[in-house]
């Protein structure tokens, strides 16, 4: 999900060497509390009418960008993705996710054999 929502920014992606393209996830799972049926929909209750949560994941995503690019709208783009996907996919509540930059990667870092940009 994460991948698929960087490979759009595709002036990034030309500068991640393609081992570093896979962002790391961590990832920690809770079930959603059992719903009490008898007591659900009465008095016009709004949750009766949501579909049902299975439970709530909290996750952090380390991803690998180019530079010069948009981190920001990368970043979100991943979040907003992710979200969706599991809202949608999973029935699972994100509370909480995290994305980070673990490294930044420029036209001038792919060759190793040149002097050091500063």
């Amino acid at each position: 999900m994460a991948r698929e929502a960087l490979s759009r920014f595709t002036e990034s992606a030309g500068y991640v060497p393609p081992g570093r393209r896979t962002p790391r996830v961590t990832t920690s799972v809770r079930r959603a509390p059992e719903r009490n049926e008898s007591t659900a929909g009465r008095n016009g209750d709004p949750a009766h009418s949501r579909p049902a949560v299975l439970g709530e994941v909290r996750m952090h995503i380390a991803v690998e960008l180019g530079y010069p690019s948009d981190i920001g709208a990368q970043c979100n783009a991943v979040r907003r993705e992710v979200i969706e996907r599991l809202r949608t996919w999973a029935g699972m509540d994100v509370p909480e996710l995290t994305v980070s930059v673990e490294r930044l990667h420029s036209v001038h870092s792919r060759h190793g054999d040149r002097e050091r940009v500063r």
